[in-house]
């Protein structure tokens, strides 16, 4: 755990802060290579990046507030300056947001769709890393050597044996980009069934799966549905999504080939 990253001078830079900020631009960089490749608006990136992380910072807050609303209540501006955050409430209010800038722009929103969701997958990478620097989002009690003992001065319980599930986490949210950017740029490039939205009904497919089973090994509260954390819950929901999405596109480019 690294709370305090490094100093400026008198400037503190916080772990949790420098990853969400080195995950951006490294995203923004490889968003925009590879809106040049595929001959689409690069500006276009930059402003739906920045829609979706402002609006991803904002809707990450909130739903974070609902899922422990009493909590808040007592204290709110303690949860208003806190760390946490519900990456889900992020995603979507960031998908939202960008819907609506497409539609102003005239853009179609399900190319640049495909397009950002490998970069989204890199920065929840980054993101995790931080969330791990910061001893938040942290797992179950193991006895397994792969484990992490945090220090005191952290969110995660000092002295104990924890499952590393922030680093899992980073790394399952790589390894989701890398799967994305191979099937956008080379397998999918080359299919004549391929159509927009596919990568991004792949990202939440990969991504809902992903989330749902990692949950099962955090021990941070992070509200409750029944017997599924809040998170397991939106997943059913984001899984059915991205498997409409592909089956509805699909399904309508047949008939359409077809009459």
């Amino acid at each position: 755990m690294k709370i305090e990253l490094f100093k400026l001078g008198s400037i503190s830079i916080p772990g949790y802060g420098f990853m969400i900020g080195i995950g951006f631009i490294i995203a923004l960089f490889v968003g925009e290579f590879r809106a040049k490749r595929k001959g689409l608006k690069d500006e276009a990136v930059i402003d739906i990046a920045v829609i979706a992380a402002i609006m991803g910072f904002i809707g990450a807050k909130i739903l974070f507030i609902i899922v422990d609303f009493k909590a808040f209540i007592q204290d709110p501006l303690h949860f208003l300056g806190s760390s946490g955050f519900v990456i889900y409430g992020g995603i979507i209010s960031g998908i939202l947001c960008n819907m609506l800038y497409c539609k102003v722009k005239k853009l179609d929103f399900l190319t640049y769709f495909d397009l950002i969701m490998p970069e989204i997958s890199i920065a929840q990478g980054f993101g995790r890393i931080g969330c791990f620097l910061a001893g938040c989002c942290y797992g179950k009690e193991t006895d397994s050597v792969f484990s992490v003992v945090f220090p005191p001065g952290g969110q995660a319980p000092s002295g104990v044996a924890l499952i590393p599930v922030q680093i899992y986490s980073a790394i399952g949210n790589f390894i989701i980009a890398a799967i994305l950017i191979v099937f956008a740029d080379v397998i999918l490039k080359k299919s004549k069934k391929s159509l927009p939205g596919d990568i991004a009904s792949m990202y939440m497919v990969l991504y809902g799966i992903g989330r749902f089973v990692i949950e099962f090994f955090r021990n941070d509260y992070r509200g409750a549905i029944g017997f599924l954390s809040t998170s397991q819950f939106i997943s059913i929901f984001i899984v059915a999504i991205g498997i409409a999405l592909y089956v509805v596109k699909h399904r309508r480019a047949a008939k359409t080939i077809t009459y």
